[in-house]
C-alpha cells in the first residue's frame, strides 16, 4: 500500500505538469512563468525549491553528529541568503525586467563578464541537482526494499523528474511546487506530533538537545574556530545570491512587492520547517538509540527514515515519504531548470543570436535534457554526502559571482575590469587554496576565494580610474 500511494503521488505530480505544459504559450511562460505568479505560489516556489533532500536528510544527521555548528552553512546561512534578496535584492532586479541573472551582469559590465559569470552559475548546480538525485534513489531503494537498487532508483527518479519540467518548464514547477508544499507541511507537522510524543514531548528533546551541547553555535572563541565558522556562514548566505532559480522566483511573482514578500516568507517557511527533521531524528536518537547507533554508523542519512518505517503506522510512513519526495523533486525540478535557461540565454543565445521564440524554447528543453543527463551522471559516480554535495556546490559562485553581483548592485563605482580582477582572483585563490586544503589549515579556502574577490574589485575598479584621473590632470596642467 505505501508503494501503491508513492506510485499514485507521481502520477499526480506528472499529470499537474501535463496541465502546466498547455499554458505555456511562449518562452517567458516556460523560463519565468509569465510573471503572473500570486504572493501564496511565490512564497510556496521559494520554500520547496529550497528545502529539498538535505533538509529532511543531509541537515538532521549533520546536527546529531556537530549540533547547530555543523549546520550554519545550511540551513542558516540559506535563510540568510533568501532574506538578504528579499529585502534587498527583489525589488531592484524585478524592476530590470530581465530573463536570468546572467542578463543582469551583461547590462552592467558586458557580455565577457555575463559569459563566465553564467557558466560558473551553470557549474554549481551540478552538485544541488545531482544531490536530489541521489536522494531520489535513496528514497525508492528503502521503498523497495533493495528491490530497486539505488543507481536504478536514481535514474528512475530523474527520468520523473525530467518528464514534467521538461513539459511545463516554470509554469510547471510553479504548480508541483505549491502541491509539494502542501505535503511537506502537513506530513512535517503530524510527525513532530506523532514522534514528539513518542520520545516524552517537544520539551523533552529540546531540553536533552540543549544540554548535549547541540544547540550551541560555537563551542569557543579560539581564532581558528571563528574563522572556520564565518568561512561556513558565508558559503551559501552570499554564494547563493547570484543563483539563478532564485532570480526566477522573484521574476515569476506579478509585481515587485509579491517578489520582495514571497522571499521573505519563503525564507521564513524554510527556516522554520527546517528545524522539523531536525527535530525528528533527534527524538529517533532518544527513542531507538540502538538503531541510530548502527544506522548511523553506515549512513546517518538513513535514520529517520528507518524510524518511521520501524516505529510509526502505515498513515505516517505515507505522509512521511510523501513529504520527502514532495522536498527532492520541488528543488530537483526548480534547480534544473535554472542552469538550463542560463546556458540558452546567456551563452547560446550570443552563438545563435538569430533564434525564433520557438527555437529559444526547443533549446531550452534541449538544455534540460543535458543538464539531466548531467548531473544523474555525477550523483552516481560522486561519493560525497547530501549536504556536502550541497554545500560545495555554492563556494564557486561565491568566489566568482557574489561580489561582482553585490558591487554591481550597490557600488556605481564598480567597473567591468573590477568584476574581471574580482572573479580572476577569487576562483584561482580559491581553487589553489583547495587543492592543497588540509583539515588543520587556518583559512576556509571559500572565505580566502571571497575575500581576494572583494579586493579585486575593488582594485580593479578604482586603479583605472585614478590612473585615468591622474592622466587627464596631468594633460590639463601642460
Amino acid at each position: 500500500m505505501l508503494i501503491g500511494f508513492v506510485v499514485l503521488y507521481l502520477l499526480l505530480t506528472v499529470g499537474v505538469g501535463v496541465y502546466a505544459s498547455t499554458r505555456v504559450k511562449d518562452s517567458k511562460d516556460f523560463a519565468t512563468a509569465g510573471s503572473s505568479m500570486p504572493l501564496p505560489v511565490v512564497t510556496a516556489m521559494v520554500f520547496a525549491t529550497w528545502f529539498g533532500s538535505e533538509a529532511i536528510l543531509g541537515i538532521p544527521s549533520t546536527f546529531l553528529a556537530e549540533g547547530f555548528g555543523g549546520i550554519v552553512e545550511d540551513p542558516f546561512g540559506s535563510f540568510a541568503c533568501l532574506m538578504l534578496v528579499g529585502v534587498f535584492f527583489a525589488r531592484r532586479l524585478y524592476r530590470m525586467n530581465l530573463l536570468t541573472i546572467g542578463d543582469f551582469f551583461r547590462k552592467r559590465y558586458g557580455p565577457l563578464v555575463e559569459a563566465l559569470t553564467s557558466i560558473v552559475i551553470i557549474l554549481s548546480y551540478l552538485g544541488w541537482i545531482a544531490a536530489q538525485m541521489t536522494a531520489l534513489g535513496v528514497v525508492f531503494n528503502v521503498l523497495s526494499d533493495g528491490a530497486i537498487s539505488t543507481t536504478q532508483g536514481t535514474l528512475i527518479g530523474a527520468g520523473i523528474v525530467l518528464v514534467y519540467t521538461l513539459m511545463g518548464g516554470m509554469l510547471s514547477v510553479a504548480f508541483t511546487d505549491f502541491l509539494q508544499m502542501s505535503i511537506i507541511v502537513i506530513g512535517l507537522l503530524y510527525l513532530v506530533w506523532l514522534i514528539g510524543g513518542m520520545a516524552g514531548g517537544p520539551v523533552a528533546v529540546v531540553s536533552h538537545a540543549a544540554s548535549a551541547g547541540k544547540l550551541t553555535f560555537l563551542h569557543d572563541t579560539e581564532p581558528r574556530t571563528v574563522v572556520a565558522f564565518i568561512g561556513a556562514a558565508i558559503t551559501m548566505m552570499l554564494g547563493s545570491i547570484p543563483q539563478q532559480d532564485i532570480y526566477q522566483r522573484v521574476m515569476s511573482a506579478k509585481s515587485e512587492q509579491v517578489a520582495q514578500r514571497g522571499t521573505i516568507l519563503g525564507a521564513m517557511f524554510y527556516l522554520c520547517f527546517c528545524m522539523l527533521p531536525i527535530f525528528l531524528t533527534y527524538a529517533a536518537s532518544m527513542i531507538e538509540p540502538e538503531m541510530v547507533a548502527r544506522v548511523g554508523a553506515v549512513d546517518p542519512q538513513m535514520i529517520l527514515p528507518t524510524l518511521i518505517l520501524d516505529k510509526t503506522p502505515l498513515f505516517a510512513q505515507a505522509l512521511f515519504f510523501g513529504a520527502l519526495l514532495s522536498a527532492i523533486m520541488s528543488t530537483a525540478s526548480g534547480t534544473l531548470m535554472a542552469p538550463s535557461v542560463t546556458f540558452t540565454e546567456n551563452v547560446l543565445k550570443h552563438l545563435m543570436p538569430r533564434m525564433t521564440d520557438r527555437q529559444f524554447m526547443r533549446a531550452m528543453r534541449a538544455s534540460i535534457v543535458v543538464a539531466a543527463i548531467a548531473t544523474t551522471a555525477f550523483a552516481l559516480l560522486s561519493d560525497a554526502s547530501i549536504y556536502e554535495m550541497v554545500g560545495n556546490a555554492y563556494k564557486v559562485t561565491l568566489v566568482a559571482a557574489s561580489v561582482p553581483l553585490i558591487a554591481g548592485v550597490f557600488w556605481r563605482r564598480a567597473t567591468t575590469q573590477g568584476a574581471l580582477c574580482a572573479i580572476a582572483l577569487g576562483v584561482v585563490s580559491w581553487v589553489s587554496l583547495e587543492l592543497t586544503y588540509t583539515d588543520d589549515a587556518f583559512w576556509p579556502p571559500q572565505l580566502v576565494g571571497f575575500l581576494m574577490s572583494l579586493m579585486g574589485m575593488i582594485v580593479g575598479s578604482l586603479a583605472p580610474q585614478r590612473i585615468a584621473n591622474r592622466t587627464a590632470d596631468h594633460a590639463a596642467a601642460h
